[in-house]
């Protein structure tokens, strides 16, 4: 039996002050031994969070206590490690960021549309499937037909939308992410720029693998999580991935079988990005992680790449 269950959920509601809510959210998830990471902003919250059946119930009603929280959903999975090092409970400019301050969910948003109806509306003919992901994300699984922005950030975002608008006008424009809080702002911002007919699946995919059967599903692969299961199937499910901790993509055992993979330091994807300085440390970081291990104690040293690396990852 699984030993953790993991909280994935945001919800867009103003925070005028939400500094204030930062030190008793995070006493109070500490003190039911929850890890992961939660982000407060202006406009609302933003996380995924770990821990025991009754920890996980105990945050989620102190976080629905919140002002604006009542209707706030959340999706849950389990997984038989613990998926995170740490909690972190930082304070942010945006929830999720797309650098677009006027798309507000808050403000304008487009029509969200349940998993079960989700295969009726991409079976339309008038419909273009954007996958807001990145990269990275969407290499591993996608809906079928669904366009690939190729954005390493979502920051990127705003500029592909800029480029390619002309092909979208007169179209229903159907987007989707891994959990929806990215279609939130994608969303909000083409209403913004005079696109009407804009939908989103609620819950994004992960809720699409958690409700609709594997046999009707129509999205081919795994959908990458941002955590230490790296990937999950139908159902929710633990998928085949592993992570390259150098640049934390997602990677094969094939991956894993090329010159350029060394564990903790390199892999196919990130080898030629690395300098011999930046692989030195990784190495060093490795070894101490190997040290632990042999001791028996956790290692938190596995951190995100910093904001100036193009292949950092962006938390749902």
């Amino acid at each position: 039996m699984p030993n953790f269950v993991v909280s994935a959920f945001y919800h867009f509601t103003p925070f005028p002050n939400y500094e204030e809510l930062q030190e008793p959210l995070q006493t109070k998830l500490s003190s039911q031994g929850l890890l992961g990471t939660v982000l407060l902003a202006a406009e609302g919250i933003n996380g995924t969070i770990a821990g025991t059946r009754e920890g996980i119930d105990a945050a989620m009603a102190y976080i629905r206590s919140l002002p604006g929280c009542t209707t706030l959903e959340h999706k849950e999975s389990t997984a038989e490690n613990m998926p995170f090092y740490r909690l972190k409970v930082r304070l942010k400019k945006e929830i999720v960021a797309m650098g677009v301050p006027e798309a507000n969910p808050n403000n304008q948003v487009g029509t969200y549309v349940d998993p079960a109806d989700w295969n009726a509306l991409l079976a339309q003919p008038d419909v273009v499937v954007i996958d807001t992901r990145n990269d990275y994300e969407v290499s591993i699984g996608a809906f079928e037909g669904a366009i690939d922005p190729k954005t390493t950030s979502f920051r990127d975002f705003p500029r592909w939308f800029h480029e390619n608008r002309e092909a979208l006008d007169g179209k229903k424009v159907a987007m989707y992410c891994t959990g929806g809080i990215r279609c939130e702002k994608a969303t909000s911002l083409l209403k913004l720029e005079g696109i009407d007919a804009v939908y989103h699946l609620k819950g994004g995919i992960l809720k699409y693998l958690e409700t609709v059967p594997e046999g009707e599903s129509i999205f081919d692969g795994e959908c990458f999580v941002f955590d230490h299961r790296v990937s999950v199937g139908h159902g929710l499910t633990q998928g085949a991935y592993d992570m390259c901790h150098a640049c934390r993509r997602p990677i094969t055992d094939e991956d894993k079988a090329t010159p350029e993979y060394v564990e903790g330091v390199s892999c196919p994807h990130c080898a030629d990005k690395r300098s011999a300085d930046q692989k030195a440390r990784y190495a060093q970081r490795q070894h101490q992680m190997e040290l632990a291990e042999a001791r028996g104690e956790p290692h938190i040293g596995v951190k995100q790449t910093s904001k100036k690396d193009p292949l950092r990852h962006e938390s749902e």
